[in-house]
């Protein structure tokens, strides 16, 4: 079979000279890019230069461009803000600024420009490459440059990645940078609700984004906010009073806090913009709530980077790389940009033009538009957020006489409830009765069924573990009790959050329906597990918390050795057989190895990956980090290969070893799993209201059709629903993992920024797409 895979041995970097720079605002992440845009370079022949202080070091030139090397971008990734430092600069808005700048690079015979920075950086590149021949025409007319100088330089490449913690950039679901502000965002107001609830206070919260409400919606979508206020979508005509009475009614409701969360640029029909103190005047006017005002200001856009943008920053760093290396004279500046779970190449310009469109939009109060053109993310947090934030009153729901079960099954994981809350809540919205079951399949069987309403799942957002309780118990030994109760209650449809067990579960249920008529209902699961091994889906609820608790310990474990002598750290993670949590916590801690199952290896690997380190320890490298899945091997155990590096480092390095254990299942879940587990929890809810009405007959529930059982997975793209009998054949039952597993894609990543040569296959890269524009009346997205 002729191999269509391309492979990156086959692109080289030799005789060319890549620029980086940030430009802009400053976003947490933009290290972990410029890191990955040096290795990367270096690593396929080519020389990186650093651009100290944006456009400003460009048309400065001397010292503020300078040769990058391997080691000079080493401790870098866990850093927030830009070490290479980042200006707004008014002499590049001139043309002869510009041709300053253009000599600058020519002299370093610098043809490939990384740009990291907002649009208008984005947009300054494009219009330099568009003028850069005129500019070399000039240099060469004024004698400063030679003919040769300029047909040798004669096409500028540009490659933008989108730093910006505002997520304002049309044609990218995620800017670098925004979710690492929603963690300071969701640190702040999980520290206010413990001091509100004290008080009976409400709050309101001003989070940034001028031109954009990204970030207030999601971080509203993520603490459960009584209201928010975007200039995408202005509050309608006598929003004050609805607000008020909103309020109060959550107060009536045993509520003791409210939050508010207002974008700055806010506005109301009229394009006037709403302010916090105006908010606050309004709620002690007509309520007399004790009410108080926090501006989270620059807080949001300082801090460590989470791993989802130490990730997001180096896929898209390497993939900046090739797209330089693979342009030719008549490509346009492209932006790398992610779509669902898969980096792509979008044009620069289609994609400013769109982000202007917006502003234009909301001028012109075609709100309706604004939300369409923000793209489909943006789309589905406002709908997501609408269904769940509004109290219908029963005279409002539909009656839809369905009684739906929620229950939790296998470990715990961080998102679980955020999940559970959005599921009752639509659920409610759309008339059915919400059952409760606590303990999993085993509390099914015993009987833990009760019925929740709308405000017993308040506040469950934040919370971390399973606040219904979660077993690992299958429900085949119990099946029949299991379809009494489901008899007793008159269940009529079922959602299991979960993890592997889950998946089994619901296996054993569809199997058990020819036995247990009651089983004839629709079933659909979300998966939710730190270990991400749930075929059918890239992505899990609770993974993105237990990758951030990877890579914050590895950055401590890290930090105590700094001032020591050189140390090599083995630090053994979480995962059952999935090597997802080692792979991609060593991508974001910035690992030297991550030893899986999924990837065989024998002593010859360890050995050449000690000599590795060694050859590393003699530069000015002092820290090793080596990660290692807890069931990656029966007999490499992490005592093994803590021993064998100690004993073969000696002289050079030495080790310490760390088992991070049940750490990594705790803790609040991260701004990402909140706002996943609501999405899909929702999503599954509506999927459940559908088939009731298909398959309800002659006055009841029958479903016993494959597709009614059904798993709904992140896949590359999309959410999808499959029917978990077609997912058997993608199963390792034994190992409880997918045959296939899109994220083995990135290990040559970490691997080719740890300083290994590898094989990558670059066939998959992102070709050049072209934004889809919405139509105005289209509202397919979920």
């Amino acid at each position: 079979m002729p191999d269509s895979r391309k492979f990156i041995e086959n692109l080289s970097g030799a005789g060319k000279s890549i620029g980086v720079l940030t430009s802009g605002g400053d976003a947490q992440g933009m290290n972990a890019a410029v890191r990955a845009v040096v290795r990367m370079g270096i690593y396929v022949g080519a020389k990186v230069y650093f651009v100290h202080e944006g456009y400003q070091g460009m048309v400065d030139g001397g010292d503020n461009i300078k040769e990058a090397s391997w080691e000079s971008v080493s401790s870098m990734l866990q850093v927030g803000g830009t070490v290479i430092g980042s200006a707004r600069c008014k002499d590049f808005r001139s043309h002869e600024g510009r041709l300053r700048a253009a000599l600058n690079l020519v002299e370093r015979g610098i043809t490939n420009l990384c740009v990291i920075g907002g649009d208008g950086s984005l947009t300054g590149a494009n219009l330099f490459r568009e003028e850069w021949s005129g500019l070399l025409d000039e240099l060469v007319q004024s004698g400063q440059i030679t003919e040769e100088a300029s047909q040798t330089h004669s096409t500028l490449h540009i490659v933008g990645m989108v730093g910006s913690i505002d997520n304002d950039f049309c044609g990218t679901d995620m800017t670098i940078g925004t979710d690492s502000a929603l963690h300071r965002i969701i640190e702040v107001v999980d520290a206010i609700m413990t001091t509100a609830q004290s008080h009976q206070r409400t709050f309101v919260l001003e989070v940034m984004g001028r031109h954009c409400g990204y970030l207030a919606l999601v971080s509203a979508l993520a603490c459960g906010a009584d209201w928010v206020l975007i200039p995408e979508m202005p509050p309608k005509d006598g929003w004050e009073e609805q607000m008020c009475h909103k309020l109060s009614e959550n107060r009536a409701d045993k509520k003791r806090l409210n939050i508010i969360i207002v974008a700055e640029g806010a506005i109301d029909h009229n394009n006037k913009p709403i302010t916090t103190d105006l908010i606050k005047d309004l709620v002690v006017r007509c309520l007399g709530f004790d009410t108080r005002v926090t501006i989270l200001g620059h807080v949001q856009r300082g801090g460590t980077p989470s791993a989802f943008d130490r990730i997001l920053a180096s896929r898209m760093g390497v993939e900046a790389v090739l797209a330089l290396l693979e342009a030719s004279p008549g490509t346009p500046a492209c932006v790398v940009s992610l779509c669902g779970n898969q980096a792509v190449r979008v044009p620069l310009m289609e994609c400013v033009q769109m982000t202007q469109e917006v502003q234009k939009a909301m001028d012109e109060k075609r709100f309706e538009e604004a939300v369409k053109l923000r793209g489909r993310s943006f789309e589905n947090n406002l709908n997501t957020y609408k269904l769940l934030s509004h109290r219908k009153f029963d005279t409002e729901l539909p009656n839809s006489s369905f009684n739906v079960a929620v229950l939790n099954v296998g470990a715990p994981a961080a998102g679980m409830n955020a999940a559970v809350r959005s599921a009752i809540r639509v659920g409610i919205t759309e008339g059915h009765t919400m059952f409760a079951v606590s303990d999993g399949f085993e509390g099914f069987y015993k009987g833990q069924i009760k019925e929740v309403g709308w405000g017993d799942v308040g506040g469950w957002t934040g919370q971390g573990g399973s606040l219904l309780g979660t077993k690992r118990t299958l429900p085949a030994k119990h099946i029949g009790k299991i379809a009494e109760q489901m008899s007793i209650h008159n269940i009529n449809a079922l959602l299991v959050i979960g993890g592997f067990e889950a998946y089994l579960g619901l296996m054993e249920l569809q199997e058990a329906r020819s036995k247990h008529p009651e089983l004839c209902v629709p079933m659909v699961m979300v998966p939710a597990t730190v270990s991400n091994n749930i075929p059918g889906s890239d992505l899990s609820i609770g993974a993105d918390t237990a990758l951030n608790a990877i890579t914050d310990t590895c950055d401590r474990i890290k930090q105590s050795a700094s001032g020591t002598k050189r140390r090599v750290f083995i630090i053994e993670t979480m995962g059952g057989y999935c090597g997802y949590l080692a792979t991609v916590g060593g991508l974001a801690a910035g690992a030297d190895a991550a030893y899986i199952y999924e990837e065989p290896f024998d002593i010859r690997d360890l050995q050449s990956n000690v000599e590795h380190l060694t050859e590393k320890m003699k530069t000015s490298i002092q820290r090793g980090l080596v990660l290692r899945n807890e069931n990656s091997s029966e007999n490499y155990t992490t005592d093994f290969i803590y021993q064998l590096y100690t004993e073969e480092g000696k002289g050079v390095f030495d080790c310490r070893k760390n088992v991070l254990g049940h750490m990594q299942q705790g803790g609040a879940p991260s701004p990402f799993d909140r706002n996943f587990g609501t999405k899909i929890a929702a999503k599954a809810t509506q999927w459940i209201s559908k088939k009731l009405k298909e398959y309800y007959r002659e006055g009841r529930v029958f479903a016993n059709t494959e597709d009614s059982a059904c798993l709904l997975g992140m896949r590359r793209r999309a959410l999808v629903f499959q029917p978990v009998v077609q997912l058997k054949d993608e199963t390792d039952f034994v190992h409880r993992i997918p045959k296939e597993q899109w994220w083995l894609r990135l290990r040559p990543l970490m691997k080719i920024l740890a300083k290994y040569k590898t094989s990558y296959d670059v066939s998959d890269a992102g070709q050049l797409e072209h934004i889809v524009r919405p139509r105005a009346k289209d509202s397919s997205a979920i």
